[in-house]
């Protein structure tokens, strides 16, 4: 089993449109990498200590994040492929959107010895934010490659999937923001004791990151 799901991650990143991965296994992989990066996040100690439960806790919910925010977004996506006149091609769509996600998790899961070290290497909580936000960033960045891949013969056959994969972009960058927000912490914060949800509930992600940035660079 562990050798296959290792396979098949590499498959995910190669993204060869001869070589799809079964649902199961996209799903599979999503989840474990997904959660190892995850645990790698909720390790961050001031004193170097180890948090299994926020581990846990963190686990969980990176795979969470990832299924949620591609499940909200999903609607709003196959109402603009119809408007579009791309319907037909819709599983062909999910499947290389899937693909992503799931290759998304293993570039996640290979920045998380960078984060390790980063980590015991002396880093406030604020900048241990940052960092993971830079790390789902770099990931990202890295997942449009198979994104690309996946889509390449989508667009070479109907061109105006560039279009629609501009505005899954853009749907799902702006659901995954306010979702990482509210199933916060990932990281959780040292000096208050461990939980899944933070107890203030719902707030603008936006807002807050933004004050989060300013108070690093201001100092």
């Amino acid at each position: 089993m562990p050798s296959t799901l290792l396979v098949e991650a590499d498959a995910l990143i190669r993204a060869t449109p001869a070589r799809q991965a079964p649902w199961r296994w996209r799903l599979a992989v999503l989840v474990a990498f997904g959660a190892l990066y995850g645990a790698v996040m909720g390790s961050y100690s001031l004193d170097g200590g180890v948090r299994p439960l926020q581990m846990v806790y963190s686990g969980l919910k990176v795979p969470l994040m990832l299924t949620a925010s591609f499940a909200l977004s999903l609607p709003t996506f196959f109402v603009v492929n119809t408007l579009l006149g791309l319907r037909g091609d819709f599983p062909r769509v999910v499947a290389a959107l899937t693909t992503t996600q799931a290759g998304l998790t293993v570039i996640l899961a290979s920045l998380a010895p960078i984060t390790g070290f980063l980590y015991i290497s002396g880093l406030d909580y604020r900048k241990a934010i940052l960092l993971n936000g830079l790390m789902f960033a770099a990931a990202s960045f890295g997942a449009q490659a198979i994104l690309r891949r996946s889509y390449r013969e989508l667009i070479a056959a109907r061109p105006i999937h560039r279009q629609a994969l501009r505005a899954w972009l853009v749907v799902y960058v702006f659901v995954g923001v306010q979702m990482a927000w509210i199933l916060r912490p990932f990281i959780g914060d040292p000096y208050q004791p461990t939980q899944f949800f933070r107890q203030e509930g719902f707030s603008n992600a936006y807002v807050a990151v933004a004050e989060m940035i300013w108070s690093v660079v201001a100092r």
